[in-house]
């Protein structure tokens, strides 16, 4: 059922908004939050500030958007809380030696008059197209995913002075600047997974190894290496005409039982970057035995051990990024990551944390199992199933509200232009 009513949430709901309301400074702004996080959660078709306050008995749309755009409350400091509240819990923890996976994904936005937006590609279809990116940094453990920070993309064409504008980031200096928040709290990841996007840039693996991180991120396939060959002499060669120049048993099959089970094939070297001293642990994986065979062929590099490098584990470790694509389908699909009403920075990231905040709170529910004793009659072993007990629980409360105030719900009918009966 789409409507709801504030006054009908569950328990539970009002337990976790409290957590925050020091956040906050007024009871107007405490209210705002509990009406918009609400809203994100319930089952509107759309997760615009329109339709969660059309769907929801006793919210006014001004009051919404003017604690989204104008109310004086700050995003970070809501964020933190968020991470804080995790962080409290012996089941939901955030402990060392983490995966910390930065990534950043894009969605359609037309015009130009929201900040950020430009021509630019776009994960999410896989093309370039005028639309707004962010930046994120995610954490999985082998037992949560959780995002941690986010920051929007601010492309050149939308400064007044381009990438000569004192605002203008690249992807690689935001991604920095996100990982260094995790590391002021004291979180430690145990690896950093980054795409090659990331990988490429030698300044940004400069910076990582200045911070004494370890990671594993994608290059590209025309990344020219210092390899030494049986004489040890060093050339220089592309890393795809590496690849193609590997004879048959340079290559390490890799049994992979995700889904569909299915083999890899990797291929594992020391090289040199001219920009880094000294080498680096390289892989090589495709979908085939041999180069000429293989139509997905992903190239890697790692600050860490080669001794600890193996076939196995750079394919089991650079598998946990997928746990951030996972996050985007979910964020965008149930809770609006994409859909608002608002066009300046401050508006877009205070809906974009709230989205955050929508998450985090199904998450925990789900890893203390609350939801799953009252409201489900079997595990909740994903998101979407934790959300739907959630939305249960919101559908019985709101008809339990309802048998009480129908003179209420006749009268919010009424002002859409319904009759309800």
């Amino acid at each position: 059922m789409r409507e709801t009513s504030p006054s009908a949430m569950p328990p539970c709901f009002e337990k976790w908004c409290q957590r925050f309301d020091d956040c906050f400074k007024t009871k107007a702004q405490k209210t705002g939050f509990r009406h918009y996080l609400g809203g994100l959660l319930g089952e509107s078709e759309r997760k615009n500030l329109t339709q969660m306050a059309g769907n929801a008995v006793g919210v006014v749309y001004n009051r919404l958007h003017h604690f989204l755009t104008d109310a004086p409350w700050d995003a970070i400091e809501v964020n933190e809380r968020r991470l804080q509240v995790m962080n409290k819990c012996s089941q939901t923890r955030i402990s060392r030696g983490f995966a910390l996976i930065l990534d950043d994904s894009g969605h359609r936005k037309s015009g130009n008059l929201t900040d950020g937006v430009g021509r630019q590609y776009l994960g999410e279809i896989g093309k370039t197209d005028n639309g707004i990116v962010i930046v994120t940094t995610h954490l999985y453990d082998g037992k949560k995913s959780l995002p941690l920070d986010l920051e929007l993309y601010q492309h050149s064409t939308s400064l007044p002075q381009g990438k000569e504008d004192e605002k203008f980031q690249k992807k690689p200096e935001i991604g920095i600047g996100l990982i260094d928040r995790s590391l002021d709290r004291g979180f430690r990841p145990g690896i950093v997974l980054i795409d090659a996007g990331y990988g490429n840039n030698t300044t940004f693996l400069h910076q990582l190894e200045d911070r004494k991180l370890k990671y594993l991120g994608g290059v590209a396939k025309n990344r020219k290496v210092l390899i030494k060959n049986e004489l040890s002499i060093e050339k220089e060669i592309r890393l795809d005409e590496l690849a193609q120049s590997r004879s048959q048993d340079n290559w390490e099959p890799v049994n992979l039982h995700w889904g569909q089970p299915k083999t890899v094939w990797v291929a594992i070297f020391n090289a040199q970057l001219s920009r880094l001293e000294g080498e680096r642990t390289f892989a090589i994986v495709m979908n085939a035995s041999s180069f000429s065979e293989a139509t997905d062929i992903d190239y890697f590099i790692t600050n860490v051990n080669s001794l600890q490098v193996t076939a196995q584990w750079v394919v089991t470790t650079y598998s946990q990024r997928n746990w951030v694509e996972v996050f985007y389908r979910e964020a965008k699909g149930w809770l609006g990551l994409r859909e608002y009403q608002v066009r300046d920075k401050t508006s877009l990231m205070r809906h974009f944390i709230l989205v955050f905040c929508a998450y985090t709170f199904i998450l925990w529910h789900k890893l203390t199992g609350g939801l799953r004793r009252r409201w489900a009659n079997q595990p909740l072993n994903t998101f979407t199933e934790a959300l739907e007990a959630f939305r249960t629980a919101m559908s019985f409360r709101f008809f339990d509200w309802l048998t009480n105030n129908k003179e209420v719900f006749a009268a919010y009918k009424a002002s859409l232009g319904f009759i309800w009966a």
